[in-house]
């Protein structure tokens, strides 16, 4: 599954090294607005520990971690929806997004210069929330009068709906509130899903701290009321020193464990931030294995055994007969199938079988020509 997520802030928060740190990559990261001009893209592993164990046990060939893409948007700016600083091209990057990781600056460093002149989390927050706002804003009110006359008239029931949704998704805008906030029905979002509004995308805070706020843990006001304001939005968050990740990103597995155990921690801040982009996204993980290879497979929360055959291949789905299924503890006490099944721990479930994560399968599937 293609799965992004789209780096935003305004300029000189710390986007770039983050990115530097994720894709392990040397993007320019320099100080001042604008450094990025084009979006940067870079895919990273996501290593899971479930599957470093199960690959103990099998010693495949090959391993194949799943994947996600970061992209590296340029600084938004106050007006950057009406084409204030790299304006809108960049907000056309971030509807392409699955989910939005919002970096936002809570350190002081007088070597690096904020656009505003000043260090305010909040502000700051507030200022790229009101450019999406403003932007998805603008998709819907010219949408509306294509739609209005149909929905009054009442002669389409698809346009009454998706009226309905825009109305509804207006006046949240206009009050403040982010699409994401608007209850919609099931028919009302389908209708609306093609807009890709920005602010119906998920979204995590990332509070770019010091190196010495992530080993103390002794946050200072910016972290504080940046959390604050994260809570209050219902929004998850993570803090994190993109400058602490970047050195870490260039050190050996074993270095990277050294270090953090040397600080304390138990995890790297991009750890979590791609678990909580995993379960902001609502995605979870299956794992094939064998001699041949063992490997990591992303699906969504709910899909069925046939869906997420289909990840693997189409013809996988369309051709699905069955599943053999173990779960992740039990392969490990068994050590594989065949001992499994032996012990009653292997199911073999059908169409209506809903994945969960960490299940171990193999799929049964006939594909005629």
């Amino acid at each position: 599954m293609g799965l992004t997520a789209g780096i935003v802030g305004l300029p000189n928060v710390g986007k770039s090294t983050l990115f530097n740190a994720i894709t392990k990559s040397n993007v320019l990261s320099a100080n001042y607005p604008f450094a990025t001009i084009e979006p940067n893209v870079g895919v990273v592993e996501v290593k899971d520990k479930r599957l470093d164990e199960i690959v103990k046990i099998v010693n495949p060939r090959n391993v194949v971690y799943t994947t996600f893409s970061f992209t590296d948007i340029a600084g938004l700016v106050k007006g950057a929806s009406k084409g204030e600083g790299l304006g809108n091209q960049f907000l056309s990057h971030i509807r392409e997004v699955d989910a939005i990781c919002h970096v936002v600056r809570c350190f002081e460093n007088k070597n690096i210069i904020h656009v505003n002149g000043t260090i305010d989390p909040v502000d700051d927050m507030e200022t790229i929330n009101m450019e999406l706002a403003f932007a998805d804003l603008d998709v819907i009110e010219k949408r509306i009068p294509r739609v209005e006359k149909k929905a009054q008239f009442k002669t389409d029931e698809d346009s009454v709906l998706e009226y309905g949704a825009l109305i509804k998704l207006k006046e949240a805008l206009l009050n403040g509130k982010m699409a994401r906030d608007v209850e919609l029905t099931k028919k009302e979002a389908e209708m609306v899903k093609g807009f890709s509004l920005l602010t119906l995308k998920p979204m995590i805070y990332v509070l770019n701290v010091g190196e010495d706020d992530i080993v103390s843990k002794n946050y200072n006001k910016y972290v504080n009321d940046a959390i604050k304001y994260a809570n209050d939005h219902n929004s998850l968050y993570v803090v994190i020193s993109a400058k602490m990740e970047e050195d870490l990103s260039g050190l050996e597995e074993d270095e990277k464990e050294m270090m953090l155990e040397e600080y304390g921690l138990s995890e790297s801040g991009l750890d979590d931030l791609i678990k909580k982009a995993y379960s902001i996204l609502g995605l979870q993980t299956f794992f094939t294995e064998g001699e041949k290879e063992c490997r990591a497979w992303t699906f969504k929360k709910g899909m069925t055994a046939p869906q997420c055959a289909g990840v693997i291949h189409t013809d996988f789905e369309k051709g699905f007969i069955k599943a053999e299924v173990v779960k992740y503890d039990d392969f490990l006490t068994y050590k594989s199938f065949a001992k499994a099944r032996e012990a009653g721990k292997l199911d073999l479930v059908g169409k209506d079988y809903v994945f969960q994560d960490g299940d171990i399968t193999v799929f049964r599937f006939n594909v005629t020509k």
